[in-house]
């Protein structure tokens, strides 16, 4: 555990840097220091210099961008960024800049990594495979990509998915009892990484009333319901399989720790209707703690100086431990 005096090593990556990833990390830097809490951090930026140093003379912050640490990479443009333009060359810098972070945690040069928003598209038009920042942290680590989830934390809530950017179809048929348990399992130990000693867990059904027995299909049947099984056999409080609606209606007067979304949606609804601009989202399950903001890259206010910093400062301040896991 980090005591309270050690300052966290941090490598943060700017993400897309045509999006509003360059002027949040200013945003964030600069917040992190009227408040104090950067005496309590060690940040070093992983990005292209060109677009922070525009985003710097639009927001005139250019004295952050001087006393902050920069490890340039990802400067694949060959030039200043074009805010709010979808490109490849943009896609390859958010990934370029990811990947170096994680490297340098890897090596133990961080403690944990805080990437900034990225672009499917840009990423897509580059050519590279990608379905968010877990399948990334999964190949850069050496791990098998269904072993780390995203994990989303706002709004009072916090919920694991056991698959993630593909279409339902896809994710149905990659469903099954020990990715599910897998999910629950990764999302149980990022909770107690981040002080909830024994959480306690409420697993969503895959069709509407988590099936009705077999009513609605027999998915449910099939996989969460012998994986919740499975879960009590390991010793986990487990509520459910039941249906996202009903057991998210239930979380004021009998909340849970963490929730398992068996599809995308059932767990990005909740966390952003209730928290639209100050999710995190963490990649867990690899050897190092990767976490995110919950929003994208805003291309339509990219360059306009109106993107606010929230989700990077809570995604910071939750894995440097300064408000830790409160959702």
């Amino acid at each position: 555990m980090t005591g309270p005096t050690t300052r966290r090593r941090i490598a943060l990556s700017v993400g897309d840097p045509n999006g509003i990833g360059p002027e949040i990390v200013l945003k964030a830097l600069e917040a992190l220091r009227a408040s104090g809490e950067a005496d309590r951090l060690d940040i070093t930026v992983f990005g292209p210099r060109a677009p922070l140093e525009q985003a710097a003379a639009l927001l005139g912050l250019g004295a952050v961008l001087e006393r902050a640490k920069l490890q340039v990479c990802g400067d694949v443009l060959g030039r200043g960024t074009r805010f709010g333009l979808v490109e490849a060359e943009a896609g390859v810098s958010a990934v370029t800049s990811a990947t170096a972070a994680i490297v340098a945690c890897r090596a133990g040069e961080f403690d944990a990594i805080v990437a900034g928003p990225h672009h499917e598209t840009a990423i897509a038009k580059a050519g590279i495979r990608f379905s968010g920042y877990p399948s990334l942290l999964a190949r850069v680590s050496g791990q098998p990509e269904d072993q780390v989830f995203l994990m989303l934390v706002g709004g009072g809530l916090r919920i694991v998915h056991a698959t993630l950017h593909e279409s339902v179809a896809q994710a149905l048929a990659r469903l099954n009892t020990a990715l599910v348990v897998a999910a629950a399992q990764a999302g149980v130990r990022a909770c107690q990484a981040l002080g909830v000693a024994e959480p306690t867990v409420g697993l969503f059904g895959i069709n509407p009333h988590a099936s009705e027995g077999t009513l609605f299909g027999p998915e449910d049947a099939a996989c969460t319901v012998p994986a919740a099984a499975r879960l009590r056999e390991l010793g986990l409080p487990v509520r459910g399989p039941q249906g996202a609606d009903v057991m998210l209606a239930d979380h004021a007067r009998h909340p849970l720790d963490l929730y398992v979304a068996p599809l995308h949606d059932q767990g990005h609804i909740p966390i952003k209707l209730l928290a639209p601009q100050g999710a995190s989202a963490l990649s867990i399950g690899a050897e190092v703690l990767l976490a995110s903001t919950g929003h994208g890259s805003a291309m339509d206010i990219a360059g306009s100086g109106r993107a606010r910093p929230d989700a990077l400062l809570r995604s910071l301040r939750l894995v440097a431990g300064l408000g830790a896991g409160t959702p």
